[in-house]
């Protein structure tokens, strides 16, 4: 073959491959069709931060980018080439186009989400901030009855002794009932003449394994200090190292009105209390039981007096379909504040949630018993499970089955950051008046369980209600919402009605439009702090303290597929 016969056939061969636009990509033959250089420089570049990593291979703006091969497109409608090819550049300019400008409202709505969240997050959750400076010691309280006994404390009723005004303090009492001065009548004149006398109560700690010294105390029992408050522990304590059943640092979460606060913690001698020689004998120290096999020392707890637990409330009210569904929300807006902070509870059951009823008589939930908690310092919720000797946590009926079918080994990890939201999903059929499906009675396990084996919730539950308790008990992890997104599937169906009503509303635009507004009306409505709130009030704070606009989307999307605008609440 002749040079000359060689080098026709290379041109004719380029030209057709550069027609149809597989030689270079398409910024390249965008820019030598401008008669731009494309050099080192422009390869090296780095792209927009703002690009998702599956567009970050362009070296310019996707708007920039759109340009270019929207003006290829029209020079080869002047300079030839097949129309498919024309037509092909053309479509691909104008839809980088519009993902650019789908971009460019993705940052703006970022933008009013981060805003927003940030006008919430100024005047968080707190405790009470009242100086006082009492209350480390079981001689600054009065002791009542018995008020709950679990397999590891036994709680009573208390109330603090009152302090001197003149020395300028505070008692606990005191601040009891400055708060219990905010709620609404309704909610007081349900509470019995016991939470008046008592407004708080202590939680008795059974030593077994520690001795009696504070620091073995605090060391051993340190996950009940997770959700203790800035003054719990005296200063001095502070400094103590608290080790933990894992070998870190547990947390101590902030203040929220799903969680329990304890107010204070400290180590004391086990007192003989009302009716413990008949409760609980065994763990008496020997000096009150000479067969007791408890040490003389434990851990008190001091926190709020609830009148009852979950399951007690339940045993004698049905609430309503709009009640029902605050009171899971309330639970997931509290599981979703222990995972931002890096807490999973790994023990959550009707038992370990107190209750009360605010001003309207709704009630409101609060998490409590830290003791089978993971609160690990690099906040991952995720445990090494290298052997048969690392707790899974508490209940293993209520374990979510990326927890209860794994198998130790020397690489294995338990990803315990939606498994307490599995737990809600389990006891949500507790609070609509069914048996959990998860207990012997029902008989389904944890560890084997299809899902169409659940069964099905009462007719007069929700859509939307029964659309997030269904997603949450998904056997595979990665399929199951989060707390955060089940808990903004919630908000949205309660009081999102005009965004969800049309599905052409509910783009990013209307949403962000929706979202000032609720803003403006939760602001205007004003905020008097946990206590003087009523539940609804302090759920559309969390909802906008915890904006993100993922959420939100992920959200949306999930109430919206093969849903009919029938998934909203009725107001």
């Amino acid at each position: 073959m002749s040079v000359k016969h060689a080098l026709l056939r290379g041109l004719a061969l380029g030209r057709s491959v550069f027609q149809r636009g597989l030689l270079k990509p398409a910024v390249r033959v965008a820019a030598k069709l401008r008669g731009d250089r494309v050099g080192p420089a422009a390869l090296t570049a780095h792209p927009r931060s703002f690009l998702p990593a599956r567009y970050r291979y362009y070296r310019s703006s996707l708007r920039g980018l759109a340009a270019q091969l929207q003006a290829a497109a029209f020079r080869r409608r002047l300079i030839g080439g097949f129309p498919r090819n024309r037509a092909v550049f053309l479509a691909f300019g104008l839809g980088v186009g519009l993902i650019e400008q789908q971009l460019e409202e993705d940052r703006t709505s970022a933008a009013t989400c981060q805003e927003i969240q940030a006008v919430f997050r100024k005047k968080r959750f707190q405790t009470p901030t009242k100086p006082f400076t009492s209350g480390y010691k079981l001689e600054d309280y009065i002791i009542g009855n018995q008020v709950g006994k679990g397999s590891n404390a036994a709680v009573y009723e208390a109330a603090a002794q009152f302090a001197k005004e003149s020395d300028g303090q505070r008692s606990l009492l005191q601040l009891r009932e400055d708060e219990e001065e905010e709620e609404g009548e309704k909610g007081r004149s349900l509470s019995c003449c016991s939470l008046r006398n008592f407004p708080l109560a202590i939680k008795m700690m059974w030593n077994f394994g520690a001795s009696s010294s504070s620091k073995d105390i605090l060391k051993s029992m340190s996950q009940e200090l997770v959700p203790a408050g800035p003054l719990a522990l005296r200063q001095e304590k502070e400094q103590i190292t608290l080790d933990g059943d894992f070998g870190v640092l547990p947390k101590r979460v902030s203040a929220h009105p799903n969680v329990i606060t304890v107010y204070r913690a400290f180590t004391a001698e086990v007192p003989l209390l009302p009716g413990a020689l008949e409760e609980y004998p065994a763990v008496l120290p020997p000096r009150l039981n000479p067969a007791g096999l408890g040490n003389d020392c434990t851990l008190f707890l001091v926190m709020k007096n609830y009148p009852r637990t979950l399951r007690q409330y339940l045993e004698v009210s049905t609430p309503g379909r709009r009640q029902g569904a605050l009171m899971v929300l309330q639970l997931l807006e509290g599981v979703d504040h222990l995972c931002r902070q890096g807490v999973a509870h790994r023990d959550l059951k009707s038992d370990n949630i107190l209750l009360e009823l605010d001003s309207a008589g709704c009630p409101r939930l609060v998490i409590t018993d830290f003791g089978c908690c993971l609160a690990q310092t690099d906040s991952s919720l995720q445990l090494p499970f290298k052997g048969p000797g690392v707790s899974r946590g508490g209940n293993p009926s209520l374990m979510a089955p990326e927890v209860i079918t794994a198998v130790h080994g020397s690489d294995v990890v338990i990803d315990y950051s939606k498994a307490d939201a599995w737990a809600v999903g389990a006891i949500s059929y507790e609070i609509f008046g069914q048996l959990n499906p998860f207990y012997r009675a029902v008989g389904l396990e944890s560890r084997s369980y299809e899902e169409k084996q659940l069964p099905p919730l009462p007719s007069g539950v929700p859509v939307a209600v029964q659309l997030v308790i269904r997603l949450l008990l998904r056997r595979n992890p990665s399929k199951r919402p989060s707390a955060r997104v089940a808990a903004d599937m919630l908000h949205l169906s309660l009081w999102g009605r005009e965004v969800l009503a049309d599905q052409d509303s509910a783009g990013m635009r209307g949403l962000v439009d929706w979202l000032l507004c609720q803003s403006a009306v939760v602001l205007l409505r004003g905020c008097r702090g946990p206590s003087g709130k009523s539940v609804e009030a302090e759920l559309q704070r969390s909802f906008l303290s915890n904006l993100e606009l993922e959420d939100l989307r992920t959200a949306v999307g999930f109430l919206l597929y093969g849903q009919r605008p029938a998934v909203i609440l009725s107001a």
